[in-house]
């Protein structure tokens, strides 16, 4: 009866070890959970994601997507190299990154002009009701982009003492505006430039 009892003694006591053994090899080695293996997998894919080489835009190519991003900009163009040239300070500031040489020593000449007159120009933007391509032509690397603009302004000139020389402050008027905007396609430079007003 005695030898029955050691033996359980011993079957509980190998039991508790076993026990404490695998609590220990657990708290060292941690729980699996459920994604190991699974990560290295996921990582990769995402290396290959960001690995992959983008495709490079093609400056050549001017379809209907490229001509639709290029009307975008040539509205807000539009706008800001009107206004730099119409408002009171009789120079060309925020405009002259958008027009190439020639239209800013054109612009610079009527503006000094205007200046020595003492007259100064007072400009209202109210908006661009159309922007439409006219045409598109590809010279050697040079595309060159002709647009219909149709714009509301108010607009005036007047002297030093505030006196109305032409204009009206208070009459909108409809302008409509030809421009040719280019650019060099193999220039990692996106922006055009204003390089002739035809009306």
């Amino acid at each position: 009866m005695m030898n029955y009892s050691f033996e359980y003694i011993d079957i509980i006591l190998l039991a508790m070890i076993a026990g404490f053994i695998f609590l220990r090899l657990r708290g060292i080695l941690g729980k699996r959970t459920g994604f190991e293996g699974k990560a290295p997998g996921q990582f990769q894919e995402i290396l290959k994601k960001v690995e992959k080489p983008q495709p490079k835009k093609d400056n050549n190519i001017f379809d209907t997507n490229a001509q639709n991003e290029f009307l975008k900009g040539a509205k807000i163009a539009y706008e800001t190299i009107i206004t730099d040239f119409s408002d009171n300070d009789n120079k060309i500031i925020a405009s002259k990154p958008l027009l190439n040489k020639e239209i800013f020593d054109q612009f610079n000449k009527a503006l000094k002009e205007r200046s020595d007159r003492g007259h100064f120009a007072e400009i209202t933007f109210i908006g661009i009701n159309s922007a439409k391509i006219k045409e598109h032509k590809k010279i050697g690397n040079i595309l060159n982009v002709t647009v219909d603009f149709i714009a509301e302004i108010i607009t005036c000139i007047k002297d030093k003492d505030k006196k109305l020389i032409s204009g009206d402050p208070e009459k909108i008027k409809k302008i409509y505006d030809t421009w040719v905007f280019s650019r060099d396609t193999t220039s990692v430079n996106p922006n055009w430039k204003l390089v002739n007003i035809l009306t």
